[in-house]
This record gives C-alpha cells, sequence and structure tokens, in this order.
C-alpha cells in the first residue's frame, strides 16, 4: 500500500516496522485551510472517517491520547472518567513537540515520543477504518480500526460531547 515516496514521519516508520498496511493522503496547506473538516474535503473522504488526535494531562507525568472524529469536541470528564482520572486538561499546544515529537495540526496517535494511554472514540466502530494524521501537516494515513488500536495499545470508549 503505502510504497510511493512520502516523507518518513514516526507514525510511518512504525507501521512498516510492524507490517501494518495503510494509505498516506497528502493534500496542499497552501491555503491554511487545515482544519480537519476542510482536510477531510481536500481527501474526499467522510468527514465522519476523519479524527483528530488530541493529548490531554492529568498532571506532568500523566498523559493521555484521545482520537475524535474531526467534527466532534473531547468530553473532558468522560475521558477522564475512562482514564480512570477526577479531571483532565488539555496540553497546552506549546507542550506538545516536547512530550510527542509532533507539531500541532500534524500529530498523529501513532509514533510518539512516549506510548501513551490512548482511547479512541466509539464512534470509529462505524467505520471499521479511520483516517488520522500521519505525523505532518498535510499528510494523512488511512488505517484500520484494529491496527490502529493494536499499535497504540488504545481502547474504545464514548469520549465525545453530544452534538444538538
Amino acid at each position: 500500500m503505502a510504497k510511493a515516496k512520502h516523507t518518513k514521519t514516526n507514525a510511518i516508520r512504525l507501521l512498516e516496522q510492524q507490517k501494518i498496511q495503510f494509505d498516506i493522503l497528502e493534500y496542499d496547506t497552501v491555503d491554511g485551510q487545515v482544519d480537519g473538516v476542510s482536510v477531510a474535503g481536500k481527501i474526499g473522504h467522510p468527514v465522519a472517517q476523519v479524527f483528530k488526535t488530541l493529548v490531554a494531562k492529568a498532571s506532568a507525568q500523566k498523559l493521555f491520547v484521545f482520537v475524535i472524529p474531526v467534527a466532534e469536541e473531547l468530553d473532558l470528564k468522560a475521558a477522564a472518567k475512562v482514564v480512570g482520572e477526577k479531571k483532565i486538561e488539555m496540553l497546552a499546544v506549546k507542550e506538545l513537540l516536547s512530550y510527542t515529537g509532533y507539531i500541532r495540526g500534524g500529530c498523529s496517535p501513532v509514533g510518539m515520543k512516549k506510548l501513551y494511554p490512548t482511547v479512541v472514540d466509539v464512534s470509529a466502530q462505524e467505520q471499521g477504518s479511520i483516517i488520522v494524521s500521519a505525523g505532518k501537516i498535510g499528510m494523512q494515513m488511512h488505517v484500520q480500526l484494529a491496527d490502529l488500536l493494536a499499535v497504540t495499545k488504545g481502547q474504545l470508549a464514548p469520549i465525545t460531547t453530544i452534538q444538538e
């Protein structure tokens, strides 16, 4: 699958090492439209199939990764409950690179500096395969949900706010 010449990010290297099949989807970033909903349109996939990676913390030593649909918002209370914490808060953007090795807009749940506890929103089950950042702005990867859960040692749980 991923045989074309692409920048090798940590996420891509890790998937290749584990012999996990995936497709790379690249998109143009010149217009500055790099939010998830815009990206879904650029790569020609339904918004419900494209997921964003968020990093939250309970303390400096306890970080958690949450993978949710791009059009949804993380429910911090539900997410905290799933990971067994009383309270969590989003990691500051300025801290993202030092903890994960990735920058905002290019943060992949795969290949971070450490393997943090990872939770994927339960809505991903409806998709079978999902699209997440490949570790660089302008590059996404399409991967089977089961493979993503295996490589991140992730779990499924309802962690988004209910949209009215």
